[in-house]
C-alpha cells in the first residue's frame, strides 16, 4: 500500500563493543558510541555494531534499534534522566527527528540511507535499561509510555550518513502504529481477535508472532521478571 509522505531526518548513529558494564552481571553491548562518516548496514545491522546477547538482542529481525531524538526533551522533562542526557542513552543506533512510535507502523518500509529496512516490532525493554540509564524505573516507564523505539530488519543493505533522510516506501499495515503494537503486546491489550491477526501478520518479527498466537489462544499471562529485574 502507497501512502503519504512520511520522512525523518537522521541525526545521529551509533554503535558498540560488548562490555562488562556491571558487576555480577551479563555483559552486554548497550553502551553505543557516536560515530561520524559513512556507515555500512548489512543483514545483521551496522556492520561495525556488536550485540552480547544475540538471543534477545539483534539477529535478522532486529538488526537495527531505532529512537525518536524527540523523546529525551519529555524524558528530562519529566525528571527520569538528567539535563543534558543526550541520544544513545537507551542504546539506539539510529536518533532521528519527524518520526515517534504514533507516526510508524509495523510492516513499513523505509530507505535508510541507500538501506532499505522494515519496521518488525518495537523494543521489548529489559532490566539492561534501568541499570545503564541508572534509574530503577525507567524499563517500566518505557513500557508505561510507549515511548520504546523501534527495531528494524534489512530487506536491502546499504550505506547511511548523518543528515540523510528515512523516508516511507511501503506501508502494508496502516491501522497498527508502532505504539498501538507495543501496547497490545507488552500489557497483552490485544482482544483474541486482534491477537489472532498479529499471530499471523508476515510483517512482524518472529517472537512477537507466537507470543500473539498464546494471547489468540487465550493465555494473557507472562512471566516478565526475568527481563524487567535479570
Amino acid at each position: 500500500m502507497k501512502t503519504k509522505d512520511i520522512s525523518g531526518k537522521i541525526e545521529g548513529l551509533f554503535v558498540g563493543e560488548i562490555q562488562n558494564l556491571w558487576q555480577d552481571r551479563p555483559p552486554s553491548a548497550i553502551h553505543k558510541l557516536p560515530v561520524l562518516g559513512r556507515q555500512d548496514i548489512q543483514k545483521l545491522g551496522f556492520v561495525s555494531d556488536a550485540q552480547a546477547d544475540p538471543e534477545h538482542h539483534g539477529g535478522v529481525d532486529k538488526a537495527i534499534h531505532h529512537y525518536a531524538a524527540e523523546h529525551y526533551p519529555t524524558w528530562i522533562n519529566e525528571g527520569h534522566i538528567p539535563d543534558g542526557t543526550t541520544p544513545a542513552a537507551f542504546g539506539e543506533n539510529v536518533s532521528t527527528t519527524g518520526l515517534t512510535e504514533w507516526d510508524v507502523c509495523i510492516g513499513d518500509v523505509l530507505h535508510l540511507g541507500t538501506a532499505v529496512v522494515q519496521i518488525s516490532q518495537g523494543r521489548q525493554p529489559c532490566w539492561k535499561v534501568s541499570e545503564y540509564t541508572q534509574n530503577p524505573k525507567m524499563t517500566y516507564l518505557f513500557q508505561k509510555t510507549s515511548r520504546t523505539g523501534w527495531y528494524y530488519r534489512v530487506l536491502e543493505g546499504g550505506h547511511v550518513s548523518i543528515g540523510d533522510n528515512l523516508s516511507l516506501i511501503e506501508r502494508p499495515q496502516p491501522d497498527w502504529t508502532v505504539a498501538r503494537l507495543t501496547s497490545a503486546r507488552l500489557f497483552r491489550k490485544a482482544t483474541r481477535a486482534e491477537a489472532g491477526e498479529l499471530a499471523q501478520m508476515p510483517e512482524l518479527a518472529d517472537g512477537w508472532k507466537r507470543a500473539f498466537k498464546r494471547m489468540a489462544a487465550g493465555e494473557y499471562d507472562e512471566d516478565v521478571q526475568r527481563r524487567l529485574n535479570g
